[in-house]
């Protein structure tokens, strides 16, 4: 091979269509070897955003927040932070405890409005000493984001160098990302099914079949002990972070 092309294809930001992209950060390990296979870098990407899509958008009980649960674990084992941002319930803290999440490295923000909601993700993303955060701001924007927030998440996720999650709307996929990866995530009996969107190497060629953990109350609704709906507007921020921690 030419070695004018051969240190072409060595940059992070070149692939060839039938290899991986060399990650540009180390990742963080899924926890589920088949599906580490299947990622550039063999795990989740740091520095850039990972799209979740589900039906009811990351609400839907069927172990998408399982999906994640080994990776956070490590993370807060190790001391590092974890922020969750406008989850759609309110945080059960013993559930969170009983799947490995040292509580005092989780932070929950509850925002009123969809523009404090954009502005406290893009921080989040921004600051280094945040090891992951995830989002759930369609259900704020009620639809879809504004052109370019995701853009604007992508590119905070790249200056903070962590991992960075959002949850959205099944219905959103054939929609175009600036998200390096996008996993499409649905119930399969007990098992969760992961369809790979997007990522930055070969198509996949086939769905992944994974045993992730249900862990039960992981995020409570109203109708549980911890109060809280669906993200009002009027959601009292300080009273539901003394519950979620």
């Amino acid at each position: 091979m030419n070695p004018t092309l051969a240190h072409v294809l060595e940059r992070s930001d070149i692939r060839r269509g039938d290899a991986f992209a060399v990650a540009p950060a180390p990742t963080l390990a899924t926890g589920f070897a088949r599906l580490d296979a299947e990622l550039p870098g063999g795990g989740w990407p740091r520095g850039a955003l990972t799209e979740l899509l589900t039906e009811h958008g990351g609400i839907s009980g069927i172990g998408e927040l399982g999906l994640l649960l080994p990776a956070l674990a490590a993370l807060t084992a190790a001391g590092q932070t974890v922020v969750l941002i406008a989850p759609p319930y309110c945080a059960h803290a013993p559930a969170w405890a009983a799947a490995g999440i040292r509580l005092d490295c989780l932070r929950l923000v509850f925002p009123r409005r969809p523009r404090d909601a954009l502005w406290a993700g893009v921080e989040a993303l921004r600051c280094g000493g945040v090891a992951a955060t995830l989002l759930w701001l369609d259900a704020l924007f009620r639809a879809q984001l504004p052109a370019n927030s995701l853009r604007r998440l992508h590119v905070a996720a790249g200056e903070g160098g962590g991992g960075a999650f959002c949850f959205r709307p099944a219905r959103l996929a054939a929609e175009a990302s600036p998200a390096p990866l996008r996993l499409q995530l649905d119930g399969a009996g007990q098992c969760l099914r992961v369809r790979l969107l997007k990522r930055r190497g070969p198509p996949a060629r086939q769905d992944i079949l994974l045993d992730v953990t249900r862990p039960a109350g992981f995020l409570q609704s109203v109708s549980h002990a911890v109060a809280g709906a669906v993200l009002p507007d009027t959601t009292d921020t300080r009273r539901r972070n003394r519950v979620a921690a």
